[in-house]
This record gives C-alpha cells, sequence and structure tokens, in this order.
C-alpha cells in the first residue's frame, strides 16, 4: 500500500467520484432552502439516498436505468414523504440538480494534478448526459482529461464492470490509480476492484468496511496535495 503521507507517489491517473466528491448533492435543495422550509435538510437526505438505493437495488436485480431518471424517481419519493414542502419546487430543484455547485477547492486541485503529470478523470453513476452537463456547468471540463459514466457498463458502482471502465478508457493498471471519492460504500468497492483509494470524509464519520481500507483519508480533496 502507498505511504498514505504521499498518496500521488506512482499515480498515473486521479480518478474522482462526481456526486458528493466534486459536487454538493446538498447544493440543489440548499438553493431554495427558504422555500423548502423547515424540512430541507431530510428532504434533501432522503433524496440522496433513495438516489443511491435504487442504483443499488436495480444492479442486484441485473438491471439498469439512466442515473437521472433515478434522481428523478428519488426526488418523487423525498416529495411524497414530505406534504408540507411545495410540490410546485420539483422542477426547480431538478433544474438545480442538474447545475450543481463544486466544493470549492475542486478546480484548483484539479489542475494541480495536472501540472504534476498526473491525468485526472471522473467515473461516475451518473448517465453521461447528466454528468456532462454537471462538469460544464461546473467549470471543470477544461481541468479533465475524462469524463466516464457507468452507461457504458450499464451496472453501477460498486459492480467490478463499473471500476473497469477506467482502466480500459485511460489505458492504465489497477496500481496506477488514485481513486478518490466522498463516498465509503465507493471506496470500498474500488478497493475491493485493486484500486488505491482516497476517501475524501468531509463530514467526519466513522470508518466502515474496515477490511477495505482507504490508502488514504482526507477532509477534502486539497488534502492530496
Amino acid at each position: 500500500m502507498t505511504d498514505a503521507a504521499k498518496p500521488l507517489a506512482g499515480v498515473k491517473a486521479a480518478v474522482f467520484d462526481a456526486y458528493g466528491t466534486l459536487f454538493d448533492v446538498n447544493a440543489a435543495v440548499q438553493r431554495y432552502a427558504e422555500a423548502v422550509g423547515p424540512d430541507a435538510a431530510h428532504l434533501s437526505e432522503v433524496w440522496r439516498n433513495k438516489q443511491l438505493e435504487y442504483s443499488w437495488t436495480l444492479s442486484l436485480m441485473g438491471q439498469y436505468a439512466a442515473f437521472w431518471d433515478l434522481t428523478v424517481r428519488a426526488l418523487d419519493y423525498a416529495l411524497a414523504i414530505h406534504p408540507n414542502v411545495d410540490p410546485g419546487l420539483r422542477e426547480r430543484l431538478l433544474d438545480a440538480y442538474r447545475d450543481l455547485e463544486a466544493y470549492p477547492e475542486v478546480p484548483g486541485v484539479l489542475a494541480a494534478l495536472r501540472k504534476r503529470g498526473i491525468r485526472t478523470a471522473v467515473l461516475t453513476n451518473g448517465n453521461a448526459a447528466m454528468v456532462d452537463r454537471a462538469v460544464a456547468s461546473a467549470g471543470l471540463a477544461d481541468h479533465l482529461d475524462a469524463v466516464l459514466s457507468v452507461d457504458d457498463a450499464q451496472v453501477f458502482k460498486t459492480h467490478p464492470d463499473a471500476y473497469r471502465i477506467a482502466l480500459t478508457r485511460l489505458a492504465v493498471g489497477q496500481g496506477d490509480v488514485l481513486f478518490c471519492s466522498s463516498n465509503r460504500w465507493d471506496v470500498a468497492g474500488a478497493r475491493a476492484f485493486g484500486f488505491r483509494t482516497a476517501w475524501v470524509n468531509r463530514k467526519g464519520l466513522p470508518d466502515e468496511y474496515a477490511d477495505l481500507a482507504p490508502t488514504v483519508v482526507v477532509e477534502s480533496l486539497d488534502g492530496l496535495l
């Protein structure tokens, strides 16, 4: 395992999860928090949790749907269990999710990695149209060498075929990749696949999956540099 004090040693490609890692998944509801009202934080939490739940259950059933469709279904569920939230906000929340804000350190970190000769890529559950728009709206396109979607494998992370996309598209070996995610389950999946991993533990959460420990834990992406 790479020395945790030097997480980039020998790395040829830094591959990032998108939602929750580069983009703040709570930003859509936060943008309309006043209109949503006191249920805003819980609405955002349910929306995200259902979005992920749908991806996992579909994968276990051997089925697939565009991640954007799951995002819409998850919001509909979240609104249904929060009857005090105006359902007329639905389209505004979806539009906000299409153009999520990147975390403040993201552009600088991506630029610094490329300066060091490390290729940068996104590997996301988001379908191609969804993530391409997010990358463009956040102004990250010029900082990335590749934007990769599990659309190519028709199965969501943590299935090994999803992570294998990065090897095929970037023409690198498993040990050449540092996979970075704020989602501990995603880090575990990437570690099981054979990637070096960085857990971006923005919320200071307790560790899980002790048998699939990350190479390094950072509080934000600039901790990689």
